[in-house]
């Protein structure tokens, strides 16, 4: 079993450190799904993106959820985020991590606005 508060901190880690950070903690065939127009990104693709790329300053994780089953766990939350000069972002998002090689790796990654 992982323990739940390591994969929330790479999960805020995700959000908050730089792109190297990012895609060194998933998986190499991840698929993301962001909101338009960035919609479905797969592979290197995830990293052409200027929106992927962009870090955020701070975020907030709420409404937390977590599941494990074996090798796979998934992260569901509420996410408030913030970049400089930019409105908060508000988002309903959920991850899946496959542990490979007693690594765990970010595999999948939505993100839903809140409006």
């Amino acid at each position: 079993m992982v323990n739940e508060e390591d994969l929330w901190v790479l999960e805020e880690r995700f959000w908050t450190d730089g792109a190297e950070s990012a895609r060194a903690m998933t998986a190499k065939n991840a698929v993301f799904v962001f909101p338009y127009p960035v919609g479905i990104l797969q592979g290197t693709d995830l990293w052409r993106d200027s929106i992927v790329a962009q870090r955020w300053r701070s975020v907030v994780l709420t409404e937390r959820y977590f599941k494990q089953e074996k090798d796979i766990a998934i992260l569901a939350y509420h996410v408030s985020a913030e970049r400089d000069d930019e409105p908060i972002y508000e988002g309903l998002c959920t991850s899946t991590y496959l542990k490979d090689d007693e690594q765990w790796q970010r595999l999948t990654h939505q993100q839903t606005p809140v409006t």
